[in-house]
């Protein structure tokens, strides 16, 4: 057998497509959900630790350092296989929501404070001189100027999430890599495992583009 044969067979891609097909659209719902759940995990906690009393602000501390250290696959299968002995027992996607959720969320926290720091001080004084409380300073001051600071990591943690969507098929989640390795088996024949990576560069690359454009159009308004 040759190479194209072997690693571009036509004719196993058309058979097992759809196959492939599910598997894509169960990775995006998964990464979808995970990325809003840590957006907004994230942003409680940077804000716990940044302006949270002093208990609230050493366990976020805590927790952003605990989650950033443990790798994601390590995370995935201690909540998958190891709550059930605590009685919760979670499905595979509900499980690998949470693992990439609260590690998401870590990272997500760590560069909403980045953003936070970065607002200069006057900012804060002038919101408060004219009599802005905590939250509407931190809605309608702070948070608008830090998330545009913010967004180009922000984009580039979304893909790192959507990436790790692929661990989720050592809890037996039928995603696109859990298809295409099923596919792969059932062929015998390596074709699905390539139309599976396709299909992650046509979902990742248009992200990793919208990265150097954050970046680019932010560097232009820095260097003004």
């Amino acid at each position: 057998m040759d190479i194209v044969s072997t690693f571009f067979n036509v004719d196993v891609l058309l058979r097992y497509y759809p196959l492939l097909l599910e598997g894509l659209w169960r990775t995006i719902a998964l990464g979808v959900l995970s990325i809003v759940l840590g957006l907004i995990g994230g942003l409680l906690l940077a804000i716990a630790r940044l302006y949270g009393a002093k208990p609230v602000r050493f366990l976020a501390i805590v927790y952003i350092d605990v989650f950033r250290a443990i790798p994601v696959l390590v995370w995935l299968v201690i909540v998958y296989y190891a709550l059930p002995f605590l009685g919760v027992r979670l499905s595979a996607f509900a499980s690998a929501t949470t693992a990439l959720t609260m590690i998401s969320s870590a990272y997500t926290a760590e560069i909403y404070r980045a953003g936070i720091e970065a607002v200069p001080r006057g900012q804060f004084e002038a919101a408060q001189s004219i009599g802005l409380g905590s939250f509407d300073l931190m809605r309608d001051v702070v948070l608008p100027q830090a998330i545009r600071i913010v967004i180009p990591p922000l984009t580039n943690n979304s893909i790192n999430v959507l990436k790790d969507t692929a661990l989720a098929s050592v809890v037996a989640l039928p995603d696109l890599l859990k298809q295409a390795t099923q596919a792969q088996a059932l062929a015998a024949n390596p074709t699905p495992l390539i139309g599976a990576a396709i299909l992650y560069l046509i979902l990742l690359l248009p992200l990793v583009r919208l990265v150097a454009v954050f970046e680019a159009r932010y560097s232009r308004r820095g260097a003004r």
